[in-house]
């Protein structure tokens, strides 16, 4: 079956499922354009098929997939040509997705980090594995978590949302389970046998009745009470005051603080400011709010400074441009969130 995704993603019709699989494993199934083209059409089609009851999405390799394809990102913004047509199409994806009128399972065996996180949180079934972990590290690279992340995010419990957004730190399993971004976990050993009943039955529900193995929280209750304390202030200068008066006397803390000490003082200010705003927004809201933050970001400074440190002089320090929380502006972050008159992302 073939909707153009050429050797970087492969579509099927088995049994009642349409069969996705991420097909980069060398590259860790990184999103490409292409894929999202080709994933897209195809869902449009599936969406229309009588014959299709379920869609489920997998990778090959031991990663669901770690993200957008940064480096491409990154070449065509410092030749002057920002891609603003892929994340167009990739945030109109991820939106569709959280539409799809037929369950959507995504089975994640493995990392699943920014993009990948797009194309596989906003359907109906989660299933992850003992081998999965979640992340939206992009505070880290001077960019935001975008890809639906201000819908995504916001309705974890306990703040957690927002800390997973302001320091990047991965989580397993069972705290995705508890947190709620899982639906289901199951073990590694039982996914060919629930894609086998999956594609035999076309009911999601009924076959993780029979596979769903549940995982304990990874988190313990003392470090969840820190993050809801800590997290659910105000403003982000209350969040960085109340880590700092408890860093002294609690490791959490001071970790924690740490951490964000190395992120882009801009991208915390704007990822911020969205995933609280994301709380009030429908996922097509959110996804024109990261539209107008994205085309901000890509005529920036610290993403690309963010890709150079990371990735060209791998381990290097990034220069963040400002360098401190206290010099973004209040106007700076304003303008992030500015409409983008006839630019806007068309849904």
């Amino acid at each position: 079956m073939d909707f153009d995704g050429g050797d970087e993603i492969r579509f099927e019709r088995l049994g009642r499922a349409g069969v996705v699989t991420l097909t980069r494993p060398q590259a860790l199934n990184a999103v490409t354009h292409r894929m999202v083209r080709a994933l897209g059409r195809a869902l449009h089609s599936w969406e229309r098929d009588d014959g299709v009851e379920v869609v489920l999405i997998k990778a090959e390799g031991r990663a669901f997939s770690a993200g957008g394809d940064i480096l491409h990102i990154y070449e065509a913004g410092r030749a002057g040509k920002p891609p603003v047509e892929f994340f167009a199409d990739e945030y109109r994806l991820n939106a569709h997705i959280n539409s799809f009128k037929k369950p959507y399972v995504a089975l994640i065996d493995g990392i699943v980090m920014g993009g990948g996180v797009g194309i596989s949180f906003h359907g109906s079934h989660r299933v992850m594995t003992e081998n999965a972990q979640f992340a939206m590290p992009e505070v880290g690279i001077g960019f935001f978590p975008d890809v639906g992340a201000s819908h995504l995010l916001p309705d974890l419990g306990g703040s957690f949302g927002m800390y997973l957004a302001l320091t990047g730190n991965r989580i397993r399993h069972g705290d995705a389970l508890w947190s709620g971004l899982a639906t289901h976990t199951i073990k590694a050993e039982d996914q060919a046998s629930f894609l086998d009943r999956l594609v035999l039955t076309g009911d999601p529900e009924s076959v993780l009745r029979g596979c769903f193995v549940p995982a304990k929280r990874e988190t313990d209750r003392p470090t969840l009470e820190a993050i809801s304390r800590h997290f659910a202030q105000p403003s982000l200068r209350d969040v960085i005051d109340s880590l700092d008066r408890a860093a002294g006397t609690d490791a959490f803390a001071a970790t924690t603080l740490a951490t964000m000490r190395t992120r882009s003082p801009t991208s915390l200010r704007v990822a911020w400011r969205q995933i609280s705003a994301g709380q009030t927004l429908s996922m097509d809201e959110c996804m024109k709010m990261e539209f107008r933050i994205l085309n901000r970001m890509l005529a920036g400074h610290d993403f690309y400074e963010g890709i150079r440190a990371a990735i060209i002089d791998k381990g290097s320090k990034p220069q963040w441009r400002p360098a401190t929380l206290e010099t973004v502006g209040e106007a700076d972050v304003e303008a992030y969130f500015a409409p983008l008159g006839e630019r806007e992302l068309p849904l």
